[in-house]
């Protein structure tokens, strides 16, 4: 059965024609007189001495292992014991010997690397020596790697005795400390110093074996006595480096393990040392990578900001970005490590200057280019480190934080607006802590904060952010009795509101702005219940302000909005002419307070009353034609039932309009059964509660028509 053979099995369950043809296989490849070309056929195959015994795979490999020995070029030699290694693991993983008798006999043709023939060879093609040599690296690391996956530390421990009774072994040193355990390495870490040193500097560059060695302690650690040593050992090899490309590729390893085991002390000293190689000639230009490295290294190990900014060289290091797109990637590290490790709010001098230098090469970077996603970014990072900053009770110099950053970060919204959440926020504050201390200089403070929202908020692009923050601001205004500037604010938000186009965009998709508009004017009346009328303005100034303007704006020929608004006029209204309203501001007269039932004050609320049912009334009528009457029968139903919730049913007038809509939201079949039948229900449900009876009455004009 083929899904039997193809995993698990033997020789015996193998007919004899599939081994014939097999074995001829085979011995077609023995007939083949090139001996690397047999090499590589046999060895692809290998798999398939499955098929002919149990032995048949253990006692290949052997042979062509052996078979190797027998091509004369060692680095053609090195490459097929690579694959040879390569395939062994794949078919008997088991068998390590073959694994180290390929080591090993590489180690006994080392010496012909040196000899007369490769030296002669390399001359006519102009190769040098060190070049060639890293042209075994790749092999030799595969070879080891495989020897040493799950390998006993005694065998290691041979492996690297072998290594060390070669002479010029820098090739064989660093492909071990390519392949070996980070762990084996770590823990002789002075050992393999020493073998470097004895290395041949002509042969193998050391800086590449002690960028071999860096690798691995960035991932295990020495000896904690030996650490202090090691590192001074290496930094001798790497400052003395003249070639830039090579020193900083040195150097970016070895920041990982200062950073990980030493002081600020250290890092500072590797941080000037590293300034001091890169910026003859400008050799940072051609190192930004390198360099990103050893900023993402620091700030890894470093959480603490108040101590990386203590760090002298950390600042100048930053100044060898010069390219402005890797200097804003840097930027960003560094505020998404804050971000995510600061834990406490801060006033630190030393890290706000710093982080605001950093924020603003970000904001600087915004250009007509930059995609909206980017800017998103950029905001997100520079809002986190607003909010992180904090002057506890000192609010002037929380205020100054936040005017010097507008005055910084004027080009992202996102950020202003923060600003004036923050401003807000502090004002509030301020209110709480101050309670009970007006003070002149409480008073001037909350007057500043005022002023900087009303300056900075025209200066959004976004209609309903400037919208929505006019109407919080003037909340908070009037949460600290700033009155007139509170008109101000409720003055602006009703003039913005003709400028409300008919689309905005939204997640960069175009979408309807009236639901928008309707919930943010639902909000507003919310707010207008309790703000007193100016002396000077007359009553009710700004509600018959915004009523004007929501009579002139152009609505959508297919939408009811303008009517749910007005509806919500009613409930203002209604709530108005209440002898005391269910919400107050602490401190401020509302217009109960100011007018205490004034029959003038009532007079002009029903006279308002009247204007916008007639508003609405118009609007019902305009909905009479057939393809509008589902729309005018919900409406009526939804008029209905704000009458019921907030109008005086004792009124005759209203009493009679309610009957009017109830019975024009049935005229025409388009009313749901079930809804009206509950509303009925809820009426007289109303009419058993003591002062109620005149629900009952209603209740008898309300008649249930059916749709037979």
């Amino acid at each position: 059965r083929v899904g039997d053979l193809r995993n698990h099995f033997t020789p015996e369950s193998v007919n004899d024609t599939a081994k014939e043809t097999c074995l001829n296989w085979f011995f077609k490849i023995a007939s083949i007189r090139e001996l690397i070309s047999r090499f590589y056929v046999e060895a692809a195959i290998l798999k398939c001495n499955k098929f002919l015994s149990k032995t048949g795979i253990s006692e290949c490999l052997p042979r062509l292992t052996s078979t190797i020995q027998g091509i004369g070029d060692p680095l053609v030699a090195v490459y097929a014991r690579a694959y040879l290694c390569r395939v062994g693991m794949e078919v008997a993983p088991h068998l390590k010997d073959s694994l180290n008798k390929n080591f090993f006999d590489f180690l006994l043709t080392f010496k012909q690397i040196h000899g007369d023939t490769v030296q002669n060879q390399l001359i006519v093609q102009c190769v040098e020596i060190p070049l060639y040599l890293t042209l075994y690296s790749p092999a030799i690391d595969w070879i080891l790697q495989c020897i040493a996956y799950h390998a006993p530390e005694v065998l290691l421990t041979e492996m690297m005795e072998r290594c060390k009774k070669l002479g010029n072994n820098a090739l064989l040193l660093n492909s071990v400390m390519s392949a070996f355990r980070a762990e084996f390495i770590a823990t002789r870490s002075m050992d393999f110093i020493g073998m470097i040193k004895e290395c041949d500097e002509s042969g193998f560059p050391k800086h590449l074996l002690f960028h071999s060695l860096g690798l691995n302690l960035a991932l295990a650690d020495p000896p904690e006595s030996d650490r202090l040593q090691i590192l001074n050992e290496a930094w001798k090899v790497i400052t003395k480096l003249k070639n830039p490309q090579d020193y900083i590729n040195c150097a970016e390893v070895w920041v990982e393990y200062t950073c990980r085991h030493f002081t600020k002390r250290e890092v500072n000293t590797v941080l000037a040392d590293v300034i001091k190689h890169m910026t003859p000639d400008r050799a940072f230009e051609d190192a930004y990578p390198q360099l990103q490295s050893i900023i993402q290294k620091v700030i890894t190990y470093f959480h603490d900001f108040s101590v990386l900014f203590s760090v002298e060289k950390f600042l100048p290091f930053l100044d060898m970005f010069q390219k402005e797109s890797v200097r804003v990637e840097v930027c960003k590290c560094i505020m998404e490590a804050f971000i995510k490790h600061q834990q406490e709010s801060t006033k630190d001098p030393v890290i706000l200057n710093a982080l605001l230098q950093v924020c603003k090469t970000m904001h600087d970077s915004v250009n007509a280019l930059t995609l909206e996603d980017e800017k998103r970014m950029l905001a997100a990072l520079i809002n986190g480190f607003i909010k992180m900053v904090s002057f506890g009770r000192d609010f002037e110099q929380q205020l100054s934080f936040y005017v010097e950053a507008r005055s910084m970060f004027c080009n992202l919204e996102p950020v202003l607006v923060q600003l004036i959440h923050s401003v807000n926020q502090l004002a509030m504050e301020t209110r709480k802590v101050m309670k009970g201390n007006h003070s002149r200089k409480t008073a001037a403070f909350v007057r500043a904060c005022v002023a900087f929202c009303f300056i900075t908020i025209p200066s959004l692009t976004s209609i309903f952010a400037r919208l929505n923050l006019y109407l919080h601001s003037g909340q908070v205004a009037l949460a600290n009795q700033c009155l007139s500037q509170a008109d101000a604010f409720f003055r602006a938000a009703v003039s913005l509101v003709p400028e409300v186009p008919k689309m905005i965009n939204i997640d960069g998709k175009m979408r309807p702005s009236e639901a928008f508009l309707l919930e943010f004017l639902c909000n507003f009346f919310s707010t207008l219940l309790i703000v007193p009328d100016h002396p000077e303005q007359g009553v009710l100034f700004l509600v018959r302000g915004l009523l004007n303007v929501i009579q002139d704006y152009t609505w959508e020929d297919n939408s009811d909005d303008k009517v749910r608004i007005y509806t919500n006029v009613l409930h203002l209204l209604s709530a108005m002419s209440q002898e005391n309203y269910i919400y107050h501001v602490d401190k401020v007269d509302s217009n109960d307070s100011l007018y205490g039932g004034d029959p003038k004050f009532l007079s002009e609320i029903n006279k308002l009353c009247e204007t916008v049912i007639a508003q609405i009334l118009d609007h019902l009528k305009t909905l009479g034609k057939d393809e509008t009457l589902k729309r005018q029968s919900q409406l009526s139903l939804y008029f209905f039932n704000s009458i019921l919730a907030h109008g005086d049913l004792q009124n005759n007038k209203l009493n009679q309009l309610t009957v009017n809509l109830w019975n024009l939201a049935q005229k025409h079949g388009f009313a749901d059964t079930k809804t009206m039948v509950k509303t009925l229900e809820y009426i007289k449900r109303r009419s058993r509660q003591p002062e109620m009876s005149h629900f009952a009455e209603l209740a008898l004009r309300l008649p249930l028509q059916s749709r037979t």
